[in-house]
Order: C-alpha cells, then structure tokens, then sequence
C-alpha cells in the first residue's frame, strides 16, 4: 500500500468547507441516518459520467436514492456464474434487502460509452475487441441495442438512438432476473426507464405503450 498518497489539496478544502456549513447544518439528519440504516424508495443505475448527477436532477438528499453508477448505465443478463458482477449484485440487494419500490435505469446525451460501442460494432475501435479490454467486454452487453439501430444513417441521430437503446437493453435485462420478474409480477417493484439531455436539462421517460421516449 506504499502507492497510496495523501488527498489533493482541493478536495481537502472542499470536504472541510462541506463539513462546516452542509454537514453542520443537517448534523441530525446525517446522525438519524447512521443509526437507523438506509430505506432508499428508489434505486437508479446510472453512467459514470461525472456530468450525471442523479441527487441534483432530482433534487434529493441522502439517504433516498440507492445508486449504482458504471460505464453506460447497463445491465448484464443474469448470470449466476460465480464470477463478480458488480451491478447484478447492486441490483439484487437493493430488491431483495433494501426492498427498493422503483428500479431506474437513466440514460444520458454524448455518452462515451455508448459512442465506444457505436465505434466498436462498425469497426473503427479494433482496440474495443481485444478480449483484454474490459470496456470493450463490457459494451458487448450493448451489441443487441446496435443491431437494432445499426441501419440509421445520420450519425449524430444513431448515436442518441443507441444511447436510448442502453436503457432499453439494460431493462430487457433487468427482467432475466428471477427477484426482478417475481417483485414486478407481484406489483411490489416498477421499472422505469429515462434518458436526459446534458446540455438541455430535459428528461425523457420510456412509454411502453407508445414504444417511445417522451418529454417528462
């Protein structure tokens, strides 16, 4: 553990400032957290992209969002094969131990991931196809999304298709797992599926009746 270092010296400042002022303020709120435990109503499965900020979109606090955040906001089908799985995992205990009501998967506009799998499927990311490139491997989850967008012709309208295409794929998915399927069947769980602009700040929400993506 000698490689590790000591903190920034900005981010030192930004935690002291939030200790001082955000932290002080809410000193209860933080305390009732630590000694009566999570009851998150929602989970949301977002990217990594620092520009989605779930909490802020939303205006939340601690404590009511379950997130899990990985590259493209995908999820893999289930698969019990003892391998680690990170997002199935999350998935699997915000449904079955915190008891979440709502499951979000939320999509973004200039995703690099996604742009990474729309270069990959055509042929212009040979280093995405190396078996030893775990974004490459992890896009794959992404393949059944493209093979559906893959004959739009305008670019930029593919690439925002694809990225919608993400959220569908994941909650496709979502519903190979037995808690998922059972939790949905019995009404205790509903899934839901959104896709926001950056730049605009808008938010969209998948209709299943319609097939479409519409303004929230």
């Amino acid at each position: 553990m000698n490689h590790a270092k000591p903190l920034p010296g900005y981010l030192i400042q930004r935690y002291q400032g939030w200790k001082a002022t955000s932290y002080a303020e809410n000193q209860s709120w933080y305390r009732r957290l630590a000694e009566v435990g999570q009851h998150p109503r929602a989970m949301v499965i977002s990217c990594c992209d620092s520009r989605v900020h779930v909490t802020s979109i939303f205006g939340a606090d601690q404590g009511e969002f379950f997130i899990h955040r990985n590259i493209a906001n995908l999820i893999p089908q289930y698969e019990p094969d003892g391998e680690a799985h990170g997002t199935s995992a999350a998935v699997e205990y915000a449904v079955g131990v915190l008891k979440v009501a709502h499951l979000i998967v939320l999509g973004h506009s200039s995703c690099g991931g996604v742009k990474g799998c729309l270069d990959m499927c055509t042929g212009h990311a040979p280093e995405l196809e190396e078996k030893s490139s775990f974004v490459g491997r992890w896009m794959d989850i992404l393949r059944p999304g493209y093979e559906r967008v893959k004959d739009v012709t305008d670019s930029a309208a593919q690439l925002r298709a694809l990225e919608k295409q993400a959220v569908l794929v994941s909650l496709d998915n979502l519903m190979t797992f037995p808690l998922i399927a059972e939790e949905v069947k019995e009404g205790r769980l509903s899934v839901h599926g959104l896709w926001t602009d950056i730049g605009e700040g808008s938010l969209e929400y998948f209709d299943p009746a319609r097939r479409e993506f519409l303004p929230v």
